[in-house]
């Protein structure tokens, strides 16, 4: 295994006390599939306390003893070390009640996930694979272990990590495990809103994101209800080859991999339904989604405990994304009021949304790449785009009388002016404009 090497010492430790120790979970599925390896988890039959005595000399932080979890820092990279485990009952869908520890490294595999999970790897690169994962893998599958009905009733998150791995790794969910999650899916309602966010966000990161949430879409709407009124909803529209819902997933999957602009892409149309009208030739308009999209957005990202500058930035995307650009200084003004970051993100939003239409809107594209360059252009050449790139700033304003409110509102009246090419970004020619503009 490639990646032994950088936790070898520590396995190597463990069986020189006499005891089992192996890497486990993700970072033996991930290995396996050569993908990059985030999370390095190690599993033993040493007890807690023996863990700690053989790692002593380095610094040990009994992070989980109740769950048998030891975290071991070595080269100042955490490690999880945990004991072998049979976990309880499950009465929250959510933690074991109790967890008793084995000495059977195929008990402990047995409490796991998925099969794809429930592989370990010793030091020398041994595979222990009691439940089939490696052949689940080579197939593309993602199959619960043992019993998919009782793996959901114990941790029901994992009803959308089954949905968030097909999307990640491009695998299909087994009969079984696909028809429990979606019996199941109701018991999602009880599971903490941050942890369905963060399966959500990995999710839509996936690279078979669309695919995934056009088959498990009754599972995602468990989450996000207002998906519903999208589920064919037709656009009626010579623009739209698909329903509004089939069009918001591929536009996810157009998007580069930056979760706003994915975030963003994932609501920007969730209020068209409500705003769709027909006009006398039968066809379909929507005036007015991107706004209310941008504030059902919002509700649904407080409501999932999204941070609050995710929430700022992907909402200023969804309010924008109809706009039309026509003009170097409507690029100036956006970049003034949207920062550069959001500009540019709100452009490869515009171009995820072209993706996911009929094709001839793809020439559109074109003019978004030219307004990329034109922003980067502004910005390189140190254009007045911000107010604090004003040759006057707020105490000037204030020496001409100016209060409170007025400053603020004084200044940004300049700096528009600036920016559309009416006023010189000169200290005396504003502080002239600035004493008409304060009348």
């Amino acid at each position: 295994m490639e990646n032994v090497n950088e936790y070898a010492y520590l396995l190597n430790k463990l069986e020189a006390a006499g005891f089992e120790a192996y890497i486990v979970g993700g970072c033996v599925r991930d290995s396996l599939l050569g993908r990059p390896i985030n999370d390095f988890d190690i599993t033993t039959n040493a007890l807690p306390e023996q863990i700690m005595t053989v790692f002593e000399e380095l610094k040990v932080a009994p992070t989980g003893l109740k769950h048998g979890t030891v975290t071991v820092i070595y080269n100042d990279i955490p490690y999880e070390v945990t004991t072998f485990r049979i976990d309880g009952s499950y009465s929250d869908s959510r933690r074991p009640d109790s967890v008793s520890f084995t000495s059977s490294l195929e008990e402990d595999l047995a409490r796991r996930d998925f099969t794809v999970n429930a592989m370990a790897m010793d030091v020398r690169g041994a595979l222990h694979d009691p439940f089939g994962g490696r052949g689940d893998l080579s197939a593309h599958i993602i199959r619960c272990v043992g019993d998919p009905e009782k793996r959901f009733r114990e941790d029901a998150l994992r009803i959308l990590r089954a949905v968030r791995f097909a999307a990640t790794l491009g695998f299909d969910i087994d009969e079984r495990t696909s028809a429990a999650a979606r019996e199941l899916r109701g018991l999602l309602d009880i599971i903490s809103r941050e942890r369905c966010r963060d399966e959500l966000v990995r999710m839509v990161m996936g690279e078979n994101f669309a695919e995934t949430a056009l088959k498990y879409r009754d599972i995602i709407a468990q989450v996000i209800p207002e998906f519903c009124a999208c589920f064919d909803f037709e656009q009626r529209s010579c623009y739209h080859k698909f329903n509004v819902y089939e069009h918001i997933v591929r536009a996810v999957q157009a998007a580069p991999q930056d979760t706003t602009v994915r975030t963003a892409m994932l609501f920007h149309d969730i209020c068209k339904p409500q705003m769709f009208t027909l006009d006398e030739n039968g066809v379909g308009h929507f005036k007015g989604h991107a706004e209310v999209s941008a504030r059902a957005a919002e509700n649904i990202m407080r409501r999932l405990r999204w941070d609050n500058d995710t929430v700022s930035d992907v909402c200023t995307i969804i309010e924008r994304h109809s706009d039309k650009i026509v003009s170097e200084k409507q690029i100036k003004r956006m970049i003034s009021k949207m920062g550069e970051e959001n500009f540019f993100r709100l452009l490869e939003a515009k171009k995820a949304d072209n993706c996911a239409k009929n094709e001839f809107v793809l020439e559109e594209n074109k003019w978004f790449d030219e307004c990329a360059e034109l922003g980067r252009h502004f910005i390189e050449e140190n254009a007045c785009l911000k107010l604090r790139d004003l040759a006057v700033n707020g105490n000037d304003i204030i020496s001409l009388g100016a209060q409170g409110r007025q400053v603020g509102e004084c200044l940004r009246t300049l700096l528009d002016l600036v920016i559309d090419g009416e006023l010189p970004n000169e200290r005396e020619a504003l502080l002239s404009r600035a004493r008409e503009v304060l009348r």
